[in-house]
C-alpha cells in the first residue's frame, strides 16, 4: 500500500479556525441607518472587520451572528420570577456554570417557545389551562399559543410556579445564531464583511416584540464594539462561473443584500456579463436602499438596468413582480439567451409572486402553455440558472 505524505497546505496551522462553534470577534467599523427620516422602517448597514480572522467568503454566502438577548427582557424575567441574577446555573451539554443573568443574556433562547418547552413546564405548575393546552387533542391550540409568544408570556400566563431557576433554565434551548446574506464582495473590500439588516419590531399579545439580533444591531451595537461572527457558505446561491453570463436580480427591501455583493464583484472584475436589478420598497424618498451606489453603478455601466417599485408612492401598490411583467419581452430575451435569474427576500409572499410572474413572462413571450412554461422554469432550476435565497 502506497503511503502518501500529507500535503503541507492541509497541515493544521496554529491559527484558530473560526466557525459556528468558535466565532470570530469582529470589530464594528460602521453602523448606519439606510432609511430616511419619516420611514416606517429601520435598515442598518453594518461593516465589520475580518482582519486576522482568516475568514473568507464568496458572493451569495451568509454571515452568522451569535446575538445577545435584550437586557430589558432579561430583567423582566428575573423580576417576574423573583430570581437572583447572581445565582449560578448549569447550561448546555457540557454542563457549563454561569451566573443566571449571563445565561439568560448570552446563552439561552428566551424569545421563542416550543411545544416541548410547554409540555415539560407543565410539571412545575398546577395551572389548569396549561394542563389542558398540552393534551394531545389540543395540539393545534398549543401550536397557536407558541406562535409569537416567548418565555415571559409563558411564565406570566401559567403560574404560580413550583420551580427553581435551574429547573426553568433546563427547559430552554441554546440560542441559535442568526444568519444574514452578505452584502459585500471581499475582492472589493478586503478584510471586511458588510450586512444589510432590517430591524424587526412589532406588537403581539399586548406586548412590544423585538427581533433578537436585528434590534441588538439597531439599538445596542456601536462602532468599535465586537460581534461574534462566522461565515456560512451557501451552495445554492452563487454567481455564474462565466462572467460573460447575464444576471437578473430581484431583491426588494433587505433582499438587496446579496445583490450588492454580486454587483461589487462584477464591478471589480470588470465582468462583461450584463446585470439587471429589480428593487422595491415602500417609498422612494426614504426607502431606496443604496440609491447613490446603485445609480453610480448604472452610470458606470456596471448595472445595465435598474427597475424600481415603490409600493406606497402610488394609489395602486406596485411591486417588483409588476415591473417584471411590464418588461416581459426584454426579460424573456435575457432569460432565453442564457441569463441567470436570482430572487432574495420574503419567502411567504414576494418569492411566490415573483415565481408566478416569471412563469407568466415565459408563457406569454415564449408562446408556451402554462405547463410548458413551468417545465422551462424547472429546467432553468436544474441548470442552476434560477436560484432563490428566501427566508
Amino acid at each position: 500500500m502506497a503511503i502518501t505524505l500529507e500535503n503541507p497546505k492541509n497541515a493544521k496551522s496554529d491559527k484558530p479556525q473560526f466557525s459556528r462553534t468558535n466565532p470570530f470577534l469582529a470589530k464594528v467599523l460602521k453602523n448606519i441607518n439606510l432609511n430616511g427620516t419619516g420611514s416606517s422602517k429601520e435598515t442598518r448597514h453594518i461593516e465589520l472587520s475580518l482582519k486576522g480572522s482568516g475568514l473568507s467568503y464568496v458572493p451569495g454566502d451568509a454571515l452568522g451572528i451569535v446575538p445577545e438577548n435584550d437586557p430589558e427582557l432579561v430583567s423582566s424575567l428575573l423580576k417576574e420570577m423573583g430570581w437572583d441574577e447572581e445565582e449560578i446555573v448549569t447550561v448546555g451539554k457540557q454542563g457549563e456554570s454561569l451566573p443566571l443573568m449571563e445565561a439568560l443574556t448570552t446563552y439561552l433562547e428566551i424569545t421563542l417557545l416550543t411545544k416541548k418547552v410547554l409540555q415539560q413546564a407543565a410539571a412545575f405548575t398546577e395551572n389548569e389551562e396549561l394542563q389542558r393546552l398540552i393534551l394531545i387533542e389540543n395540539a393545534d391550540q398549543l401550536k397557536e399559543y407558541c406562535y409569537g409568544r416567548d418565555l415571559l408570556d409563558m411564565l406570566r400566563d401559567f403560574g404560580p410556579w413550583k420551580a427553581s431557576a435551574q429547573e426553568i433554565v433546563s427547559l430552554l434551548r441554546k440560542m441559535t445564531p442568526r444568519l444574514y446574506s452578505i452584502a459585500s464582495s471581499i475582492t472589493a473590500n478586503p478584510d471586511e464583511v458588510h450586512l444589510t439588516i432590517g430591524a424587526v419590531r412589532y406588537t403581539a399579545h399586548g406586548r412590544e416584540r423585538k427581533g433578537v439580533c436585528s434590534v441588538q444591531c439597531a439599538e445596542r451595537v456601536q462602532e468599535g464594539d465586537l460581534l461574534p461572527v462566522f461565515v456560512q457558505p451557501n451552495k445554492h446561491f452563487y454567481l455564474p462561473e462565466s462572467q460573460e453570463k447575464d444576471i437578473i436580480m430581484v431583491g426588494p427591501g433587505t433582499g438587496i443584500a446579496p445583490f450588492r455583493s454580486f454587483i461589487q464583484e462584477w464591478a471589480v472584475n470588470k465582468a462583461p456579463g450584463r446585470t439587471w436589478l429589480f428593487f422595491g420598497d415602500q417609498h422612494a424618498a426614504t426607502d431606496f436602499l443604496y440609491q447613490d451606489e446603485l445609480e453610480n453603478y448604472q452610470h458606470d455601466g456596471v448595472l445595465t438596468k435598474l427597475d424600481t417599485a415603490f409600493s406606497r408612492d402610488s394609489a395602486q401598490k406596485v411591486y417588483v413582480q409588476h415591473k417584471m411583467l411590464e418588461n416581459s419581452k426584454e426579460l424573456f430575451q435575457w432569460i432565453n439567451n442564457g441569463a441567470y435569474f436570482y430572487v432574495c427576500g420574503d419567502k411567504e409572499r414576494m418569492a411566490k409572486d415573483v415565481n408566478e410572474a416569471l412563469v407568466t413572462v415565459i408563457e406569454k413571450e415564449g408562446a408556451m402553455t402554462r405547463d410548458e412554461a413551468e417545465a422551462y422554469l424547472k429546467d432553468m432550476q436544474k441548470q442552476g440558472r434560477y436560484q432563490r435565497d428566501v427566508y
